[in-house]
């Protein structure tokens, strides 16, 4: 009787962790912009879980319990330089961190522009984004999240993602619509981890620029997808992260993004630190930059009301 009553308690228990955490395909159906073919996704679980071919985006929901819980939820899109997704480092790891301080995590499996499948690979990441961060607010009474404190949180080409998200909320493509797309997709606040944010030489990390808009891309769309030409008085507050000795983004992607948004007025937080190269997530044995999560802790409470 005992093994029985242990066993009920023990799948009671298994049954609400699972609840706290789901996923939830991005589109109905076949995507946008994407022809139906049998390309497979494919897994890569070498220290880092990296995710290629995406074929179908979607979002994996972390919810914290509803006695700690904040009403603030994090989009949080991972880097790989529009080539892979490294889902666990920069996905799920930090939105189980955010949970344990009361804050919604949303991964976003986003497709990448070097699929195949795709029909206008340029403007896929952004359509994933903009609708990953509509359907939590549609579904923020359910998620118990306030729709008023919904961020993004980007790593490096997932940086350039959510600054692009940041500064071109509104952009549209010719698609079939539907009630979701009434929604906002503005993040109410941005926290861009060793981001990608220009496509010009001298600070262009070569690889996302490829991946995205390909080697011979016109000045114009290389200037479309850089965020610190795009930032104006309506681009939500950020939370900017680098280590000066970064050899795979310069600091001058942070740099440029920060000058832009001061220019124009928009509150900003920027944190350089002298170590920690790039890619360096949690910042753990890492020197000063472990402390940054702390930092962006501090700096969500001062400005995420």
């Amino acid at each position: 009787m005992q093994k029985i009553i242990f066993s009920l308690i023990f799948s009671l228990f298994s049954f609400m962790a699972f609840a706290q955490n789901h996923t939830l395909p991005l589109w109905p159906g076949n995507p946008p912009l994407q022809n139906a073919s049998d390309l497979k996704e494919e897994d890569t679980q070498q220290g880092i879980l990296r995710i290629a071919n995406v074929q179908t985006p979607t979002i994996e929901v972390y919810l914290p319990t509803k006695q700690i819980a904040t009403g603030e939820a994090v989009v949080i899109f991972p880097g790989g330089g529009y080539g892979i997704l490294a889902y666990d480092w920069e996905g799920t790891d930090f939105a189980k961190w955010l949970n344990a301080q009361g804050i919604a995590g949303i991964v976003v499996k986003y497709r990448l522009p070097i699929s195949k499948s795709l029909t206008d690979a340029k403007e896929v990441p952004l359509m994933d984004a903009q609708r990953a961060i509509r359907l939590v607010r549609k579904n923020a009474e359910a998620w118990n999240i306030d729709p008023t404190k919904v961020g993004v949180m980007g790593f490096s080409a997932g940086g350039h993602l959510a600054s692009t998200l940041s500064t071109q909320y509104n952009h549209e493509v010719n698609r079939p619509k539907d009630e979701i797309d009434a929604i906002a997709a503005r993040p109410d606040f941005s926290i861009l981890v060793y981001p990608v944010i220009s496509f010009r030489d001298a600070a262009v990390h070569s690889g996302s620029r490829k991946n995205l808009v390909g080697e011979h891309a016109s000045q114009e769309l290389m200037d479309r997808f850089s965020g610190e030409l795009n930032v104006n008085a309506q681009t939500p507050p950020t939370f900017l992260v680098h280590a000066q000795d970064d050899k795979g983004v310069p600091i001058e992607n942070s740099l440029l993004y920060y000058q832009a948004l001061h220019k124009h007025g928009v509150k900003a937080s920027l944190h350089i630190y002298p170590t920690g190269g790039h890619g360096f997530g949690f910042g753990l044995g890492k020197g000063a930059v472990e402390s940054w999560r702390e930092v962006l802790l501090t700096w969500m409470d001062e400005t995420v009301k």
